[in-house]
This record gives C-alpha cells, structure tokens and sequence, in this order.
C-alpha cells in the first residue's frame, strides 16, 4: 500500500502548479488546432502517442502493466470515463469558447468533495474547507464573466453543456481511482489503463462522426498535437496519477482551480490579450480559495 500524506508538500506543490500551467495552455493548443485537425481524430493522435510513450516508459522502468491485480474492472471504468471526459472537451471546444468550457470543467472539484467522502471518509472537507472550494469557483467564473454575456447560441449551449459533461466524467474517474482497488496501482498502469481505453475508443466516435483522416497538416499543427501528447497526456497526467496515489485528492482538486486562471494569463501573454481587473481579482480569490481547502485542521 503506497504511503500517503495528510497535506500537500513543497514537492507537490511544485507538480501541480506545473501540471496546472500547461493544463491552461492547453486549452488554447486545442482550440487553435481544432479548426485544422477534426476534434476528435486530434484527440486520437494524441492518445495514440501518449500510450506509446507510456508502454516505452514502462518497458525501460520494468513497471508491471498487464499482471493480475484485481484492477482490471476498476482500471476499464476509469478509462472509459476519461475517454467520455475527452470526447466531451474536443467536440465542447468545437461549439463554445474556450473561456466558457474552462469554467464548466472546472466544476469537478465540487463532484470530488461532494460524493469522495462516501467512498473515503478521511476526505470529507470542513466547512472552511467548503467555503474556500466555493471561493475559488466563484473567482474563476468572475474572471470569465464577461464571456458570458450576450444571447447564447443553440451551438455554444451545446458545447457548454459538453463541458459541464466532461466535469462531471473527470471528477467521476477521480473517484474510480480513489474509492477502488486502482488506488494500489502504480501511477503508471492508472494511466495506461486510460490512454489506451481512449485510444480505442476515439477513433471509433471519429469515425461515426465522419471525421475526415488526413496526416497532412501544417507544423504548427504537429506541434499542438506533439505538446498535447508528450506533456499533456503522458507527463502531467503521469504525476496527477502518482499524486492521487499520495496525497488527498480533495486538496489536489482544489489546485485544479488555477488551471482557468493560467490559462487567461497565457491568453495575455501568448495572444496579447487584455489584463484586466478581473483576472488580478480572480487570481487573488483563488489563492485564498487553495489556502483554506489545504489548511490543517486545528489541533484538538
């Protein structure tokens, strides 16, 4: 049984600000790549890459991936619920912007502390902990509130209601992972089980969506799907999997809520996009937000 930890460390901290960074720009890789490449044929490649990576990572670490462990039933489930969550983000990023989408996932961390504690009593959050969750959703959607205005179309409602799917199946396959015998597995054979279960299944819905197949795209195309692949879908979901095998998945879901901000950040940086007052209030209420879900309880 792996050992877990109580509270967040300096090391998990630094994995998941850095997972929660590329996380945000990935938003925008998807969403100006997704006009070139057909969302879920870009979301095949990606997976494809990413589960070949993967085995040849475990082939060189000699990590374990088709033993009997009794994680077969759980491992199955969880991938088919990330595969969901994937499709749900691809075709959602067709339909809505990418600020409205990013609000909408990042209900997820309500879906975790809401039904976890069940599986897991130890995971049930104290009221400040709740009050610092609600915090750091509310200064998310501030930040994007003015993506929200005007009259919503029959399409981005659409892809807005993709999105709040593809939070809902994240923070489902969250608590597959926790509340199963997956939380004995190694990070590597959690991920595995995900990647390749997506990797089956997305050229299948492609292929009854009439996507059309090509390889015939420009580099900066390559270069999306490559940094979705090797960073996006192997070496940061490979640490989020190793984290959830060490430390509580509520606190871990409560950093996810920088994921939006960064991403508005890099809109400003990388397409030259407004910083405003909004984002500067947005950022502080999700640091006290994160502050309160992870701060230690009070000794008796």
């Amino acid at each position: 049984m792996p050992e877990r930890k109580e509270q967040l460390d300096s090391l998990a901290i630094s994995l998941l600000l850095f997972c929660c960074l590329f996380w945000g720009f990935q938003q925008i890789l998807i969403k100006t790549t997704v006009g070139e490449v057909p969302p879920l044929w870009q979301a095949s490649l990606r997976f494809a890459g990413a589960t070949a990576l993967l085995w040849l990572w475990c082939l060189w670490r000699r990590v374990p991936l088709f033993g009997r462990d009794g994680t077969l039933r759980a491992g199955l489930l969880a991938g088919v619920l990330f595969a969901a969550e994937f499709t749900c983000i691809y075709l959602g990023l067709r339909d809505t912007t990418a600020s409205r989408l990013t609000v909408f996932l990042y209900t997820s961390p309500f879906v975790v502390a809401l039904l976890l504690p069940r599986l897991v009593p130890a995971e049930k959050l104290r009221p400040l902990q709740w009050v610092g969750l609600v915090i750091a959703f509310t200064a998310v959607a501030f930040a994007f509130s003015e993506g929200f205005t005007g009259h919503s179309t029959a399409r981005q409602l659409r892809g807005d209601a993709l999105a709040l799917a593809a939070g809902t199946f994240w923070g489902l396959t969250t608590l597959v992972i926790r509340g199963s015998s997956l939380a004995t597995a190694s990070a590597e054979k959690m991920l595995f089980y995900q990647v390749a279960v997506t990797t089956l299944v997305a050229p299948l819905l492609s292929l009854a969506l009439g996507e059309t197949w090509s390889l015939a795209y420009t580099a900066q195309a390559w270069v999306s799907i490559g940094l979705q692949c090797v960073i996006g879908a192997f070496a940061s979901y490979l640490a989020w999997m190793w984290m959830l095998r060490h430390y509580p998945a509520t606190q871990l879901s409560s950093f996810t809520f920088l994921t939006p901000v960064f991403g508005l950040l890099l809109g400003v940086l990388v397409l030259h996009e407004p910083l405003t007052t909004q984002l500067v209030l947005a950022l502080a209420g999700v640091a006290v937000g994160i502050v309160l879900v992870n701060r230690k309880k009070a000794a008796a």
